[in-house]
């Protein structure tokens, strides 16, 4: 029997516990540990409520969770409940999927005043993650600044933008949505230190601010490079380019009802942020491309009012005590998913934070193959009745899968109309409601 340990239970934790029981059959249990009581980790807290669709890929994983030889034990944190090298001597293999969920530093003066955010945190508000419940994002006067130009940046505006009712049928959590309803904003500025041609943002995402209720997107024609130059871009990209040149072709007379612009402000460096104790303004850089299309500095300065500024900047995996971490890369350091003798990586852990959902899926299965190469057909370790006997001493409570169902049953009977679920949002009520 092999016995396996999988640390987070994201998209990539539940691809590597599938790949395994492809791999080994009954001749495998998995245990898919997660300091919080809920599964599923980016799909619940990350990907945008209003993305229902995207959020349903979590049935594939319920099919694995829900089989007799992969078990869900929720509500246990490595580093505090249990350390690596205890795992390391119960289970043939330890497979860090612990994802990438701390932001990258925005690292310009100014970043520490209240105000600034960083995506994972302001996301993680409004998607009711336990630790930014208590977030209180100032939205109090009429400019918000974005910073970054990929998806996650998209998301942020586009939910700063929306009505209540066009937020209806999404799981944002009721204290975000209520915040979001009485808010001030205005005006939401889209930073990008390079131009339309170099964004990361696909097609349909950028085509959704074109059908908001109250917003509309502004892009300036002198940002957009010649027409001809698109044909030289990969089709996801020239498909992108082709949206912001239809929002830059908007006459005025379809803004006018919108009150709330979302302005791509393309060859714009934040340089730093002011205000006394709390954001009051963004100085931002104008640049330039040289010849190897990176962003140079040339020297012209603009602010930019704002009272909120989040940054989406990218993510990092937070280091474990013990685990060889590659600081510059935001990533455990691995040869193809191995770390050390029996402890793997999967997904952003071991990529960093690039590549799609289902970019996991093969990152899950290649480690997969490693393990069955290193381990063979086990090495007798305890397993899962060692890791119960040792949590179980400690007195962890341990959430199991049937546990969460209940947590989940408790969120879609507290729904709002329309609406697929109420997240809990404290690790207490969670706990409480799955018991």
């Amino acid at each position: 029997m092999r016995h396996i340990a999988i640390i987070g239970s994201g998209p990539a934790g539940y691809y590597t516990a599938e790949a395994a029981q492809k791999a080994f059959g009954e001749d495998v249990r998995v245990d898919v540990i997660d300091r919080l009581p809920v599964p599923y980790g980016l799909i619940r807290f990350g990907v945008a409520p209003d993305h229902q669709s995207i959020k349903a890929v979590s049935r594939r994983y319920e099919a694995v969770a829900l089989t007799e030889n992969v078990r869900f034990v929720g509500n246990v944190c490595v580093g505090k409940d249990i350390s690596i090298d205890e795992l390391l001597g119960l289970y043939d293999a330890v497979v860090l999927a612990t994802g990438a969920p701390h932001d990258r530093p925005l690292e310009i003066a100014g970043a520490d005043l209240h105000g600034v955010y960083g995506s994972a945190a302001f996301v993680g508000w409004y998607n009711g993650h336990p630790d930014f419940a208590d977030l209180e994002p100032p939205l109090d006067s009429s400019h918000v600044v974005v910073i970054g130009n990929g998806n996650v940046a998209l998301d942020v505006a586009r939910i700063l933008s929306k009505t209540r009712e066009e937020l209806g049928g999404s799981d944002i959590v009721s204290h975000a949505l209520d915040v979001l309803e009485t808010a001030k904003t205005e005006h939401v500025s889209i930073l990008g230190r390079r131009g339309p041609h170099q964004i990361a943002m696909t097609p349909k995402e950028l085509g959704e601010l074109g059908h908001l209720a109250r917003a509309c997107p502004r892009v300036d024609p002198a940002d957009l490079p010649d027409v001809a130059e698109d044909a030289l871009l990969e089709p996801g990209v020239r498909k992108s380019v082709t949206c912001l040149r239809e929002f830059a072709a908007y006459p005025e007379s379809f803004r006018a009802d919108k009150p709330i612009e979302i302005d791509f402000d393309f060859f714009a460096s934040p340089v730093r942020i002011e205000g006394d104790g709390r954001v009051e303004r963004v100085v931002v850089e104008r640049t330039a491309l040289d010849a190897d299309m990176r962003s140079v500095a040339t020297g012209e300065t603009y602010e930019i009012p704002a009272s909120l500024v989040v940054s989406c900047i990218g993510y990092q995996t937070p280091p474990i005590d013990g685990v060889p971490y590659e600081h510059g890369r935001g990533r455990f350091a691995n040869d193809e998913g191995r770390i050390l003798p029996g402890l793997y990586c999967v997904g952003w852990a071991r990529r960093g934070p690039s590549g799609t959902i289902g970019t996991n899926r093969p990152d899950g299965y290649s480690v997969v193959d490693l393990i069955a190469a290193d381990v063979g057909d086990g090495t007798g370790k305890a397993g899962r009745p060692g890791l119960d006997a040792l949590l179980d001493k400690r007195g962890t409570q341990v959430v199991k899968f049937s546990d969460w169902k209940k947590i989940e049953e408790a969120e879609i009977a507290n729904a709002r109309d329309g609406s697929p679920r109420e997240k809990f949002v404290r690790i207490e009520d969670m706990i409480k409601a799955g018991s």
